[in-house]
């Protein structure tokens, strides 16, 4: 983690922290990576597309996750491809009275009982699901 303290005009200190694009980075590394491995088995010169679901449990800041993988993607098959994210909902299952409800963190109470033995069941998904790739003579 890289942390940055500075002080504003005001005098008041201020830490800033660069975390979320470190982590971002890293995964968008990893993400073209295989995108690049799997296009080079299948005798791609060129990748134009890779769709993602990213669940918005699942701890990866969409915007960030699309300009690290820009970066990331310099210089290899995947330079000029489009990046989509998918974003499902975080989805949450009582254990007390089964009811499913909308959640936006892992920790939530129950609507109907106020349990507090909450599943998450969707929204913490991180996949790759698909790559458009050109071959030689498209």
């Amino acid at each position: 983690m890289l942390e940055i303290v500075m002080a504003n005009r005001a005098g008041f200190w201020k830490q800033i922290s660069f975390t979320i694009v470190m982590h971002e980075m890293s995964i968008a590394m990893s993400i073209v990576e295989a995108v690049v491995a799997n296009a080079q088995k299948e005798g791609a010169v060129r990748v134009s597309g890779v769709e993602l679901l990213v669940g918005k449990l699942a701890g990866i800041e969409p915007e960030s996750l699309k300009f690290c993988f820009s970066a990331a993607a310099k210089g290899t098959l995947a330079e000029e491809a489009l990046l989509a994210v998918e974003e499902p909902e975080g989805v949450g299952e009582c254990g007390e009275c089964g009811m499913r409800f909308p959640v936006t963190f892992y920790y939530a109470e129950c609507p109907g009982c106020r349990s507090l033995r909450i599943n998450i069941v969707s929204g913490e998904e991180f996949l790759i699901q698909s790559i458009t790739i050109e071959e030689e003579g498209e």
